[in-house]
């Protein structure tokens, strides 16, 4: 497995997601950083609520978007306490954070692997993974993916 890491602040993603695909060409796309419901606040189902899910979710559109994925592409997006439902309906395959908890740094990373060593003719659900998270699904939820693994020759 073969894994890039760029560090973009969250408000430049959506700027920056296209090019990245070009270059890279993945398989699968983790969108995160830092987010959280700002204090005070109790409207879970507006994204002003939030520090940097709107971000998110306009990378995902974007990363949506480009002419040569569609749905291949499997896409993790969110943070802690970003707004879950929003990032799934923009056609993130997996998403924080269902019950707006803090989530552990590394649950997207374990959501991409197992996705990634996934044999290309099963599908990945929360079933598969929510054991191998620290709060299972309630700091991640998702559709599911097709693995990407390809079958040895």
């Amino acid at each position: 497995m073969n894994a890039i890491v760029k560090n973009i602040l969250e408000k430049n993603q959506s700027k920056y997601v296209k090019i990245l695909l070009q270059r890279y060409k993945p398989d699968i796309l983790v969108i995160t950083g830092h987010d959280g419901m700002i204090k005070k606040e109790t409207d879970f189902r507006n994204v002003l609520n939030y520090r940097n899910s709107k971000y998110f979710i306009e990378t995902v559109k974007e990363a949506r978007n480009y002419r040569n994925y569609g749905k291949d592409l499997v896409i993790f997006a969110g943070a802690c306490q970003s707004y879950y439902e929003a990032l799934i309906s923009e056609g993130a395959n997996f998403a924080s954070s269902p019950a707006r908890i803090l989530i552990d740094f590394i649950d997207p990373l374990i959501v991409a692997e197992k996705v990634a060593i996934t044999d290309s003719s099963k599908y990945v659900t929360m079933q598969d993974i929510k054991d191998e998270l620290r709060d299972g699904e309630k700091g991640i939820g998702g559709v599911g993916a097709k693995g990407k693994k390809k079958p040895d020759n």
